[in-house]
């Protein structure tokens, strides 16, 4: 009997809007390539439309995102990581093609960025003790500071780390309330496109996160020009982009966290957890 080769089904990867998988308004699409300049798949390239949606989504779901509790945000996060947990094989081999490593190499990487999930989801009702606390007055007065999510905040995730290095820009944003319109790395955005998939399948309300791919400097100028965007992370913009965007971002006194240096393996700490939260102080008198 002979055997028939089978044609693969080639994945269509979209845009992930409001928890809605469009295509670009635009229509149009780029190729994205492995370490070799292999084909792996055509990518939506993602346009100013796009992005402007994305911040509608973002804010609509930003109200029932920060006003529920953090107990609740965590479970949601630790269930994002529960899902990634069931599609390891996929992320490993999404990544390792991505971004040229070897199986091992790419199983750390996927293996760190579940961990890290769940590492924020455990800081989810814990950030208040670190962020907040009752401040000494002189006088009658309970004087009592908490923290508060900043709003809409838009990501340029790194162009070094396609996987490991979008989780540590995503989950330290939401899990405190605040809701993102994610850049994908423009060379691999793959793994932040399939992470959409997972995102949509857990129980993260729709518009907590939403992911774009394309061109990181045409997405980036609609972004931080954007008057319902209240914060920026700039972790994948070179210097000089850098700085064109923070310009832009200074019209309404946007939060810039810059582009730096970052070994994305390495502990993560407290700082982009604490970077994109407001501080609301109450004053009130004492009971006689």
């Amino acid at each position: 009997m002979n055997t028939v080769d089978r044609l693969s089904v080639l994945k269509t990867y979209k845009l992930y809007i409001g928890g809605k998988f469009p295509r670009s308004e635009s229509g149009r699409v780029y190729e994205v390539t492995d370490s070799k300049g292999a084909w792996l798949a055509n990518a939506p390239l993602a346009s100013r439309k796009d992005a402007r949606d994305a911040v509608v989504a973002a804010r609509k779901a930003f109200g029932g995102w920060s006003g529920a509790t953090a107990y609740n945000r965590g479970q949601i996060l630790y269930r994002v990581a529960e899902m990634l947990e069931g599609r390891r094989d996929q992320f490993i081999a999404e990544v390792a093609a991505a971004e040229g490593l070897s199986k091992a190499k790419a199983t750390a990487q996927v293996d760190a960025a579940i961990d890290r999930w769940v590492w924020y989801a455990g800081w989810s009702d814990k950030v208040a003790q670190i962020a907040g606390g009752a401040n000494p007055v002189a006088g009658p007065y309970f004087n009592l500071s908490s923290p508060e999510p900043t709003g809409v905040v838009a990501v340029l995730a790194p162009q070094d780390s396609s996987f490991l290095g979008l989780v540590s820009v995503i989950a330290p944003a939401i899990v405190t309330g605040n809701t993102v319109v994610v850049a994908a790395a423009e060379g691999a955005p793959l793994p932040a496109l399939s992470l959409a998939e997972v995102l949509a399948t857990s129980d993260l309300p729709g518009g907590v996160v939403n992911i774009l791919s394309g061109r990181t400097a045409e997405l980036g100028a609609p972004l931080a020009a954007h008057q319902d965007v209240n914060a920026l992370d700039l972790a994948g913009a070179d210097d000089e982009l850098a700085t064109e965007l923070e310009k832009a971002a200074a019209d309404n006194l946007k939060r810039v966290l810059r582009p730096g240096t970052v070994n994305w393996t390495a502990d993560p700490g407290t700082g982009r957890l604490l970077s994109f939260l407001e501080t609301k102080t109450v004053w009130h008198p004492m009971g006689v």
